[in-house]
């Protein structure tokens, strides 16, 4: 649920193109909305640039699922694929081919909390291991386990992160630096954000056996502080590191994300431009976003929207934001993740199925989406 925003924001609206791009073109039109704002720097003009790659003809990978969360991809192309509410883990090839692994034990579905990010091992060949995110009966938390053909029993490397019916953060990815990010919400309770001596409202980084990693700010698992619901992360080919954020009534976020840094939540939402906070990258309102998964290619960050049904594409400029394009506007519903696949394109999930959409025949989908 939104409540008032705390601050006012004063940004310069970017002007931006809608762009309506599917797989049957002729049956999707577009509202003309979208723009986003850029707050960093705050003119329209500085280092605003058209985006560098476009969306080409998307092609359903697969369909029939029920809210598909994480997706993560093994060595050899397949995706490990997260379904929220059902707590199964699947495997989905480029094909479309698609297995169960395990109905995850120990899950916990409620609200927003469930079967949530995935991530393989950067040593996967070796290793076998893959590492979940879910909710429990008394908290959400991370656990790793093998995947030699089936799933074996899950070990918790990190619990203890508050639950709560909504904001449950979830996303799990591999940095460049091989250590574990994880995202978490704030349950709702917005001044755990700021504590940190809470895993809410954080991103956390941590070694693959769980343990704080070398070189964490606060000699702890947190890398930063001050969110309100983190759930994409990605990196850009310099090793800059980006996160979606959702806002509350006025403002949804793209922060730049930086070692011991302050978003802000509670006390900021959007830019506030005040000393010991970190302002964000980009703005939406947020009827246009309430981004969820993000990836990188092609010189752009995508973001998946929830409540703007529509997948952001955000160019950068040396770390800056150029002027967003929306894609696919109201054609497949709420987009929940957003991944770089191996063979170059993105795939996209709907979460139509997850009572807040309006689900098709064939929900919940994964879309795979070309970029060039």
């Amino acid at each position: 649920m939104r409540k008032h925003t705390i601050m006012r924001q004063q940004t310069i609206v970017l002007a931006s193109a809608a762009l309506l791009l599917a797989a049957s073109a002729a049956a999707c039109s577009s509202d003309g909305s979208g723009g986003g704002e850029a707050s960093t720097p705050p003119p329209a003009t500085a280092g605003a640039t058209s985006p560098s790659a476009s969306p080409g003809g998307a092609r359903v990978v697969a369909s029939g699922l029920a809210v598909p969360w994480g997706v993560a991809f093994l060595p050899g192309g397949d995706a490990l694929v997260t379904e929220r509410d059902t707590a199964n883990l699947v495997r989905v090839s480029p094909s479309g081919q698609r297995r169960q692994i395990a109905k995850v034990p120990g899950v916990q579905p409620e609200g927003e909390g469930g079967l949530l990010g995935v991530a393989v091992s950067p040593s996967y060949a070796t290793d076998h291991l893959v590492y979940l995110y879910f909710t429990t009966a008394s908290d959400n938390r991370v656990v790793r386990a093998t995947l030699d053909g089936s799933l074996g029993a899950p070990q918790p490397i990190v619990t203890g992160i508050p639950k709560g019916p909504n904001h449950d953060g979830g996303r799990l990815q591999f940095g460049p630096d091989k250590m574990l990010y994880i995202t978490t919400g704030e349950t709702g309770d917005g001044p755990l954000s700021q504590d940190k001596n809470s895993l809410a409202g954080k991103i956390l980084r941590v070694t693959p056996d769980g343990k704080p990693a070398p070189g964490n700010p606060f000699g702890n698992r947190i890398w930063t502080y001050g969110h309100r619901n983190v759930q994409g992360i990605a990196w850009d080919d310099k090793g800059r590191m980006y996160a979606t954020e959702f806002g509350q009534n006025t403002f949804d976020e793209i922060n730049r994300i930086e070692k011991g840094k302050n978003y802000g939540w509670p006390e900021v939402e959007g830019v506030g431009r005040r000393k010991g906070f970190t302002d964000p990258l980009l703005t939406w309102s947020t009827d246009e976003a309430s981004p969820s998964g993000l990836a990188y290619a092609n010189g752009s960050l995508w973001a998946a929207a929830l409540g703007g049904r529509r997948l952001w594409q955000v160019p950068l400029d040396n770390g800056r934001a150029g002027r967003p394009a929306a894609h696919f506007e109201a054609v497949y519903g709420r987009l929940r993740a957003a991944v770089a696949a191996p063979d170059g394109t993105l795939w996209i999930t709907t979460s139509n199925r997850d009572g807040r959409g309006d689900p098709a025949k064939d929900d919940d989908r994964i879309i795979s989406v070309p970029v060039r």
